[in-house]
């Protein structure tokens, strides 16, 4: 028979007389374990600050939320400021037309023709652009057609703007209204 080894206990079917009740086992050498406690100690450590940089993370993560959330809501709330300043001396030159009392028809006339001059340019600068669309084609993105008269004009072309429309960045913020001319009816 092999002889068993150090560690592992050794075992008989029984005792002498073959007994399964009365076993005769040798107590084994139990060597002790290597030492468990430093690598435990050290992963401990290590899962800890891998969970202290997690919150950290976390609350980065949360601080970056709120403080977009802020900036956003800011953005809207003060997005039209660089075009309000810009409106604020034309406002200037209507009531200081409106202040003059004796004003002569003709100087009158040219306050507000500067004043208008000024308004343009608030529009260019805020690349809002006006849409005037006598003698195109008609475009239902851009113009928004009232009514239709007989015209010696190919059809579908603006005759009469009503009211100019005006569009920021491209983007058409409200379409001209316009009169579109049709096909002048012969049979009648």
């Amino acid at each position: 028979m092999p002889e068993p080894d150090e560690q592992s206990p050794e075992v008989s079917s029984g005792g002498p007389s073959g007994d399964p009740a009365a076993p005769t086992a040798k107590p084994a050498e139990v060597t002790p374990p290597p030492d468990t406690e430093e690598p435990l100690r050290r992963a401990e450590l290590k899962a800890q600050e891998h969970h202290d940089a997690w919150l950290r993370a976390k609350a980065e993560a949360e601080n970056i939320r709120k403080r977009t959330s802020i900036e956003l809501a800011n953005a809207y709330k003060y997005a039209i400021e660089a075009v309000a300043a810009e409106l604020l001396p034309v406002k200037d030159s209507l009531e200081a037309t409106l202040a003059a009392d004796s004003a002569a028809l003709e100087t009158l006339r040219s306050g507000v023709d500067l004043t208008l001059k000024q308004l343009n340019a608030v529009f260019a600068k805020a690349n809002l652009r006006e849409i005037n669309p006598i003698g195109e084609k008609f475009d239902p993105h851009q113009h928004q057609a009232i009514s239709m008269l007989p015209s010696e004009k190919e059809p579908n072309t603006v005759i009469n703007v009503l009211q100019k429309g005006y569009s920021l960045h491209g983007r058409v913020i409200r379409p001209a209204l316009v009169t579109v001319s049709k096909p002048k009816d012969d049979q009648a």
